[in-house]
């Protein structure tokens, strides 16, 4: 059975970087998988939307309708996006029988230090968990601990061995 991965975090938490690597293990045994990140996925959709709650959550619908499309035709979808919406996982969990919900939690500490984006030193407004609070996954099938004690690759094996236990 197809599987849709969908890791959610903050900015910063490690999403894309444990994504990359759970799509690299995934494509070692199987051919039908394909990687979405959040940010490609806004420029895909024409970068129409702003970064309001209310954008957030029609770009986060957007991106679990595709999931279920691509689902539906038999591949296997890793998909990092920040997406912290509960109405938005819980239409995941109804509509994708394969979904597979993996909260990348780090420390707010941790995510002002990574900062790769400068979203959190440079006071950027509409930073999720930051200017407006978040709707943390209130039942994930894993929770990664991303602050640094694991290294990504532990992250993206930790899923694969999660999974494994499924099948």
């Amino acid at each position: 059975m197809s599987r849709v991965y969908w890791l959610t975090g903050l900015s910063g938490a490690g999403k894309t970087t444990i994504g990359t690597l759970l799509y690299q293990k995934l494509r070692e045994e199987q051919d039908n998988v394909v990687f979405l990140d959040g940010d490609q996925l806004r420029q895909v959709f024409g970068d129409d939307l702003g970064y309001t709650p209310e954008q957030r959550l029609k770009s986060a619908m957007r991106n679990a309708r595709l999931c279920k499309l691509l689902f539906d035709q038999g591949l296997d979808v890793v998909c990092c996006t920040i997406s912290m919406f509960d109405s938005v996982r819980d239409w995941n969990r109804t509509h994708i029988p394969g979904y597979c919900e993996i909260y990348v939690k780090a420390s707010m500490e941790t995510l002002r230090r990574r900062d790769q984006k400068g979203l959190y030193s440079q006071g950027e407004n509409d930073v999720a968990g930051v200017h407006f609070a978040i709707e943390e996954p209130k039942e994930p099938d894993l929770i990664l601990c991303n602050d640094g004690e694991k290294t990504p690759e532990e992250q993206a094996q930790k899923i694969m061995e999660v999974v494994a236990a499924w099948n």
